[in-house]
């Protein structure tokens, strides 16, 4: 990601006027533009994770899986993109036709070298701050999953898992997340 103009405060006001043709993040304030496509297994990490997750979702009728790009407005400075997310059934008024108006239960951040830094640091720090329950962050260069979960308002870490491995979650009962499907 790069810094569209860095002396300037944007808002969500600012953000809406952006062009549809170029994806955006604003943090803290900043305008972001985000960098190329990313990489096909990026893609295929993201794909096996909404195959997995999604149709346990609606059986059970737990909530809505939406995949990037989706906007999540968390503050009037802060509108960000993960690449998966989930917003459970009891929440689901924060769904709006624009975008997530409010932290999702579940962000997922697929790493790649241009976003590790950010997705570990300001944007785990926003999605603490804002109350995202669960936070994964998966590294297809590495093969590691890392879940944290929200605790006194910081993401704590909950469980590191390599491709080979299962965890579970609260937020799916029964799931076990076998990361050979995913990886």
């Amino acid at each position: 990601m790069t810094t569209e103009a860095s002396h300037t405060r944007y808002t969500y006001k600012d953000y809406l006027k952006t062009s549809d043709d170029i994806r955006y993040e604003l943090i803290e304030g900043e305008l972001l533009v985000m960098e190329p496509a990313p990489t096909t297994s990026h893609q295929r990490v993201l794909i096996h994770l909404a195959v997995l997750l999604a149709p346990l979702v609606e059986e059970h009728r737990l909530g809505e899986i939406l995949i990037a790009p989706t906007d999540v407005y968390l503050s009037d400075t802060n509108v960000l993109q993960p690449d998966l997310l989930f917003v459970s059934a009891a929440r689901a008024s924060i769904i709006t036709e624009r975008d997530v108006h409010g932290a999702p239960d579940l962000v997922v951040e697929i790493a790649s070298p241009s976003t590790r830094r950010r997705d570990r640091g300001i944007k785990m720090d926003l999605y603490a701050r804002h109350g995202v329950t669960e936070y994964w962050l998966v590294d297809p260069a590495t093969a590691i999953v890392e879940t944290l979960r929200l605790k006194d308002g910081q993401m704590i870490p909950a469980g590191r898992y390599g491709r080979e491995e299962c965890f579970t979650t609260p937020l799916f009962p029964g799931l076990a997340v076998d990361l050979s499907r995913v990886l």
